[in-house]
């Protein structure tokens, strides 16, 4: 049977890690310390290494694993991974080694150039390893795309079934919902997921993972046709806003500077 563990890491990293049996993979390990210390204590086997992006506190870890476990490392073929053995973009499937799960890939670029989500099922649950494209009630900042590029990735996100669970890079969701809020104050849904959210965090539980479903309903970049969120990106902005890509591009910059 398959288990997806969160492994923190820096202030609010998750390196996940898929465990079946005494073998297990990791996805976005920054860090080889919590990892080792974790395989250590279940005497478990490294398998591989699965990346969605070339940022140190997604791939840091590599080269500490690999001295470790020599395993294949699956990644961005448009990114610079280290110890990369299989280079990956939109339409690759792979089969990951020792755990037996095979993802579909998909090109969501906007957070890096090459950014990259990892889609398949764990057991019987659809699933997305999504990096920092989409998190809980947000997206990542647009270090290396564009907008445009970044709605794309969104959107395609958005359109995997809505039982799929989320599994992204970090634990930011408080912070999130409290922007959420500022653009769609009447939510009830949004409200109502403050709360559980808020109550998971103080029992010193992840918020993650989410689901694609709960993200159309609470997460305002993917929200932006919805005429109130639009409404209060236009107001922020102080002119109408043409398209949804627009209005992204405005609800981006607004939660870059929201205190």
């Amino acid at each position: 049977m398959l288990s997806i563990i969160p492994i923190p890491a820096f202030r609010d990293n998750y390196i996940w890690l898929i465990r079946k049996g005494m073998r297990a993979a990791v996805v976005d390990p920054g860090d080889a310390a919590p990892v080792i210390a974790y395989l250590e204590r279940e005497r478990l086997q490294l398998s591989a290494i699965i990346a969605t992006h070339h940022h140190n506190d997604h791939v840091g870890g590599n080269v500490g694993l690999l001295a470790r476990w020599p395993v294949p490392v699956f990644g961005p073929a448009r990114e610079t991974i280290p110890g990369r053995t299989n280079a990956l973009g939109e339409g690759d499937r792979v089969r990951v080694p020792g755990i037996d799960v095979t993802f579909d890939v998909l090109d969501i670029p906007g957070h890096t150039a090459g950014h990259i989500a990892f889609v398949g099922s764990l057991g019987s649950v659809p699933a997305v390893f999504c990096g920092d494209t989409l998190f809980a009630v947000g997206c990542g900042r647009l270090f290396e795309g564009t907008p445009t590029e970044m709605w794309s990735s969104l959107s395609k996100l958005a359109a995997l079934p809505s039982e799929t669970r989320v599994f992204c890079g970090h634990e930011y969701t408080l912070a999130n919902i409290r922007f959420a809020l500022a653009a769609e104050p009447d939510n009830r849904t949004l409200i109502a997921r403050q709360s559980r959210e808020e109550q998971k965090r103080a029992r010193g539980e992840p918020t993650l993972p989410s689901t694609i479903g709960d993200e159309r309903a609470t997460n305002p970049f993917l929200r932006v046709e919805v005429p109130a969120v639009k409404a209060a990106a236009e107001a922020h902005a102080h002119h109408l806003l043409e398209n949804a890509v627009a209005t992204f591009a405005e609800l981006r910059a607004w939660k870059n500077v929201f205190q």
